[in-house]
């Protein structure tokens, strides 16, 4: 298998000056770093990230701030119409930006999804038809082929429902199409990443790990929405739930392959959980804490801020995610050697994350 290219990857040389400045020190100085301080010299690029298409030229210059530790970003700008035609997001394929990672030394793996366009049942009969899922395969090199892109991300949802009777079937097809699509790519010399959702005793059953993990370059887990929108209130994501997550991603998938995808955002919930909530990055989230005079609180289970207020007479509870809880959810990436991580996105998160994520 290819490895993914790495041309852009090369990391930044120490500064010169810098070097001979700490030559002409004394031989008795000692420099101590802070406690919380990344070690010296360049910071890995270990990040990716992704890059939504209704905010693109915000989340285009955090990436260009960030680039440094970034070597991933994926544009959030294409999704799966019909098994032979991938249409595009506005903006999808802005030569600016795509041009402007490159200069940055950043790969640009756009996403593409299957969400509201595929018709229930539409994507399982795509895959498990051959001369479908070959459509389907050539449409998406295609687009690898164009823009200058470096890959494509895979972020196949809709398959997850699929009824007891069909799942093992379109399980066992969907494996297929990645072998061959990865392949497919590889002899382009693009990469292949995938994005699936978290696998546990009781969840994500319809991906094949063992078989994504050898097929593709990366693996990114969706390691978010353990509480969601639509149910009760509670933590987005959790140090106890990704210790499960890992346990069972790192047995079947090199750990050197895995992506552990993190949020940047979090959900507003009536307190009696009796509506969807309320999506908020963390910039809302914090903005909202400040103006309703919440104190500030880490869930010390989770290892997740939230906090409640008052709308009216209705009681609210917000429960997101910042670098301070982030930094207490990596202890399980440590745990099993996962070191690479993508997030849900650009543009959403805590300034301070950057620096979590360059300690590890």
């Amino acid at each position: 298998m290819p490895l993914p290219r790495t041309s852009r990857r090369a990391l930044r040389p120490v500064s010169a000056l810098v070097s001979l400045l700490l030559a002409a020190l004394p031989a008795t100085t000692a420099l101590s770093p802070p406690p919380d301080a990344p070690a010296a010299g360049p910071v890995p690029r270990t990040a990716s990230a992704w890059l939504p298409y209704w905010d693109r030229e915000n989340a285009y210059r955090d990436a260009l701030r960030h680039a440094g530790q970034l070597h991933t970003v994926s544009p959030f700008w294409y999704r799966t119409a019909a098994a032979d035609r991938i249409e595009g997001h506005p903006g999808a394929g802005d030569a600016r930006i795509v041009a402007g990672l490159h200069r940055a030394g950043i790969d640009v793996v756009p996403t593409v999804m299957d969400m509201d366009t595929m018709k229930p049942g539409e994507l399982a009969a795509i895959l498990t038809t051959p001369g479908l899922r070959s459509a389907q395969i050539s449409a998406l090199v295609r687009l690898a082929d164009s823009h200058g892109y470096d890959g494509v991300d895979l972020d196949y949802e809709t398959i997850a429902p699929t009824p007891d009777a069909a799942y093992r079937k379109v399980r066992a097809a969907f494996a297929e199409f990645v072998t061959e699509l990865c392949a497919a790519l590889h002899a382009r010399h693009k990469q292949c990443v995938v994005t699936v959702s978290p696998q546990t005793a009781t969840t994500g059953r319809i991906w094949d790990y063992a078989a994504i993990g050898r097929a593709a370059d990366r693996m990114r887990i969706m390691a978010y929405d353990l509480h969601w929108s639509g149910g009760e209130p509670g933590p987005v994501s959790g140090t106890g739930w990704y210790d499960r997550i890992l346990r069972r991603a790192t047995a079947l998938v090199a750990p050197a392959k895995i992506e552990m995808a993190l949020p940047a955002y979090g959900w507003d919930w009536r307190a009696d959980g009796t509506r969807p909530a309320r999506h908020v990055t963390w910039k809302e989230a914090e903005a909202l804490r400040r103006k309703v005079g919440a104190p500030y609180a880490l869930d010390p289970t989770s290892g997740t801020p939230h906090f409640t207020y008052d709308e009216g007479p209705v009681s609210r509870t917000v429960w997101y995610e910042d670098a301070r809880g982030i930094g207490v959810q990596l202890a399980p990436l440590r745990k099993y050697g996962v070191r690479n991580t993508s997030l849900w996105a650009l543009g959403f998160e805590d300034p301070g994350l950057w620096k979590v994520l360059a300690r590890g």
